[in-house]
């Protein structure tokens, strides 16, 4: 971990170095450069949100894209901290998740409920830190949400101009950029309590100072503590090991794993940038983000043993740190703007997890399969299996396009994009003490390991793209683009029992911890994507677009030998929407109708007699059809707003069951799930509305809001008998409050969350692939109750 940060911490020396003498000169320059593209707010009124979803500043109302747009004001109003908060916010997202930082995000209910396999399939959806892309395979980056900009939600394909892990859509986070014009801070104190839980807080803070009329720095800091609500409680198991014999059970217990509310997170991270104006025409803008959480314990309940309780039979926890460093360039070439986008993200992932319920399922459905070991003095180990997972992932991206200017009946943006990101991957299923047993089936060089995995992964992207328009009439505008790309992608590394090495398999490995290399794959592939779109403006507030788009999400290769590779799969989507503002703008409503085609959708998958190897099959072909809206009523000082998403995946071909090699066969007359099968995890309908009202109290500012979210039951798992194994989520709806004012120059607010204790399920998950672990499914719930104060004061 050290030696990674040591090379962020290198490029950011590097970068500081380069703009020493810009600053410098910058010191004694006239007259400060525009406002570059993306730097763009929120207007002070709230009335306006200015965007870059294609890669300009624009006015959301302005874009003919699906997109919600959450900005600094709205944030702030919302409590929005982390990444379950504004999800909670967006109807079109949805997402499975095993805690904080152990997330997969989807748009419009493209997913499989498949994903997150650090081996497997790309994501569908794309997550953003402003331009430069920060999607890791597995979880994403649960980024801490303040002195945020805004946060860009673009829903349906995105890959003209964000690339291939795109395919469903986009998740931006952008940032605040310094400011020449002035200083300004602020800083931020909070403290709250879960309801039958701990205690919790946050310390933030923010100060922008200019360094000259040139140049300006912005510094954030924060720190937050959430407190647990899940409970691990006493249990017991015994284990047969396969043998009616009572002499040979073994019975175990989990006292030394008892306590109350476990689930407790540390998060703490901070962010520099630098912004220099050269001259007139050119800006750079350097910058480096540094996160590290914790979480400990299970954030998944398990409803045999009651209401948020558990009986973990293990440590549980995960270590989240990661360094971003990003440079941004923007100039002009004659009037044409010119930006350089790059980055360097370094992410190390630490997860160690009760994996019991494994040993379990195989000691009673087994015969004692992977349970039986005798040690030496005529007894027998305790089979309980942990895992302990480690991934060290690195990404480089480098983005450099050109853009016409604006005011002009055509607009072009075209450029080249280049990425290479890795995945150095550990992982150990152990048990405690079984090297050391007579013909132990440990792992060699793998300590305790009963299974284990060492591979490296290294997913390139080559792409160039242009997206361009033109104004057919005043009111009539014809879109298109087209991105060409190359992606050129390595998988190389052990993966399996003691016994895949015996076999004979496996490849001699002398330069690391790897005994063997048993798979050693390559997936070259080559494409485009492309869209088409027709925007019809009425007036300066009403306009209509109808909308064709691709999306595309690379094959790749399995690490079993006889499974086959799995292909591409590409979405096609068809939309149509509006954009409006009625009553001088006092109202706005907006909304798209859309119908998308998924074809060979990748789907992960343990089947029977696999030893819970997950392979990636294609499942076949889904459709989409979907309706998305959202709304805000201003009458003066009072405000509604509101959005919503109503949702139909289903498969419409067949998902054949699996062959003896675990390859999808449609001639064995059994299907894994048939056509008609509805898509996991997005609800059907997902929707909130917020009312808020703001009035004088004496000399001060005050305000009431009341905030409704909603969404429906969702299926748990694509393939039928995984889904009843594990069931499915109910719908559920929840109320937040809070209450506040303005005084002498403090934000004073109190606020309860789900202030009713309702006991939402997001997602219902298993340790291992249901077909095995299916009995210890395990919910995963909305926050409990939550209650607090917040007091800020700008600096």
């Amino acid at each position: 971990m050290k030696t990674a940060y040591s090379r962020v911490s290198r490029s950011i020396l590097m970068a500081t170095a380069a703009f020493a003498a810009p600053v410098a000169l910058a010191q004694t320059a006239p007259q400060a450069a525009p406002q570059a593209a993306g730097e763009a707010t929120a207007a002070s009124d709230g009335t306006e949100i200015i965007v870059t979803a294609q890669k300009r500043s624009e006015n959301l109302q302005n874009v003919p894209i699906s997109i919600q747009a959450l900005g600094t004001q709205k944030l702030d109003q919302l409590n929005i901290a982390s990444f379950d908060d504004y999800a909670k916010v967006l109807p079109s997202v949805s997402f499975q998740s095993f805690g904080p930082g152990q997330t997969q995000l989807s748009f419009r209910g493209i997913t499989s409920g498949g994903d997150g396999l650090h081996g497997g399939s790309q994501p569908t959806a794309a997550l953003y830190v402003d331009e430069v892309p920060v999607t890791t395979i597995a979880g994403a980056v649960d980024l801490h949400v303040y002195d945020i900009a805004r946060v860009e939600a673009l829903s349906g394909p995105q890959g003209t101009l964000f690339g291939s892990s795109s395919l469903a859509g986009t998740l931006r986070i952008i940032p605040n950029k310094p400011d020449t014009k002035g200083f300004s801070g602020r800083i931020d104190v909070s403290g709250n309590k879960v309801g039958k839980g701990t205690g919790g807080g946050s310390v933030e803070g923010f100060v922008n100072i200019p360094l000259s009329d040139r140049a300006a720095l912005r510094v954030m800091a924060f720190y937050q503590h959430d407190g647990g609500y899940i409970d691990s409680i006493p249990g017991s198991r015994t284990f047969t090991l396969g043998d009616d014999n009572p002499d040979t059970n073994v019975t175990v217990n989990n006292a030394k794993f008892v306590k109350d509310n476990v689930n407790k997170t540390d998060t703490a991270g901070g962010r520099a940038a630098l912004k220099v104006d050269l001259d007139d025409n050119w800006t750079i803008q350097p910058s480096v983000l540094y996160q590290h959480q914790t979480t400990r314990g299970s954030f998944l309940f398990d409803p045999r043993y009651g209401d948020l309780k558990v009986t973990d039979f293990g440590p549980s926890y995960n270590r989240d740190a990661w360094a971003l460093a990003t440079m941004t360039i923007n100039g002009k070439i004659g009037n044409w703007d010119l930006t350089y986008a790059g980055g360097y993200f370094d992410r190390r992932v630490e997860n160690k997890a009760d994996y019991s319920e494994y040993s379990v399922a195989y000691d009673q459905f087994q015969g004692g399969f992977y349970t039986y070991f005798a040690t030496a003095d005529g007894g027998f180990l305790d089979p309980t299996q942990q895992v302990h997972n480690h991934d060290e992932y690195t990404k480089q991206s480098h983005e450099l396009r050109i853009s016409s200017p604006t005011g002009e009946r055509y607009k072009l943006v075209a450029g080249v994009f280049y990425q290479r990101q890795t995945d150095r991957i550990v992982a150990d299923y152990y048990i405690n003490g079984l090297a050391g047993i007579p013909n132990s089936p440990a792992v060699p060089k793998a300590g305790d390991d009963l299974f284990a995995t060492r591979a490296y992964r290294v997913d390139r992207d080559y792409a160039a793209f242009a997206d361009g328009s033109f104004d057919i009439t005043p009111q009539l505008t014809l879109a298109a683009g087209i991105r060409v790309f190359k992606v050129n992608n390595t998988f190389i590394g052990f993966s399996g029992f003691k016994s895949g090495i015996t076999a004979g398999n496996c490849v001699p490995v002398v330069a690391d911890d790897r005994v063997c290399n048993n798979f050693d794959r390559q997936a070259k592939q080559s494409g485009e994507t492309h869209r088409v779109n027709l925007t019809y403006k009425f007036d300066p507030d009403h306009l209509v677009y109808a909308t064709y788009s691709t999306g595309y999400r690379p094959g790749g290769n399995n690490r079993r030998p006889n499974v086959n590779p799995y292909v591409a799969d590409t979405l096609a989507n068809y939309e149509l929407g509006f954009k409006t503002a009625w009553f001088d703008r006092k109202f706005r409503l907006n909304a798209a109708l859309f119908y998308e085609k998924w074809k060979n959708l990748q789907y992960g998958l343990s089947p029977v007699g696999s030893f819970g190897v997950t392979n990636i099959y294609n499942a076949g072909d889904a459709r989409v059809y979907g309706a998305e809206m959202d709304f805000n009523l201003r009458l003066g000082g009072f405000n509604l707003s509101g959005s919503g998403a109503l949702i139909d995946g289903k498969l419409t071909t067949d998902f054949c069951s699996f062959d003896a090699n675990g390859n999808p066969d449609c001639t064995l007359g059994v299907v894994a799930a048939p056509k008609g099968t509805p898509l996991p995890i997005q609800p059907k309908f997902k929707g909130n509305m917020t009312a808020r009202y703001e009035f004088d109290l004496g000399s001060a500012k005050a305000f009431v809001q009341g905030t409704l979210n909603h969404q429906s039951g969702t299926r748990s798992y694509l393939t039928t008998n995984e889904a009843n194994l594990l069931g499915r989520t109910t719908g559920f709806e929840t109320f937040d409050f809070s209450l506040g004012a303005k005084v002498s120059g403090f934000d004073v607010s109190a606020f309860i969350e789900n202030a009713f204790d309702k006991r939402g399920i997001l997602s219902i998950n298993t340790v291992c692939t249901p077909s095995i672990c299916g009995a210890g499914r395990r919910f995963y719930p909305i926050k409990p109750q939550v209650f607090g104060i917040k007091v800020g004061h700008d600096l």
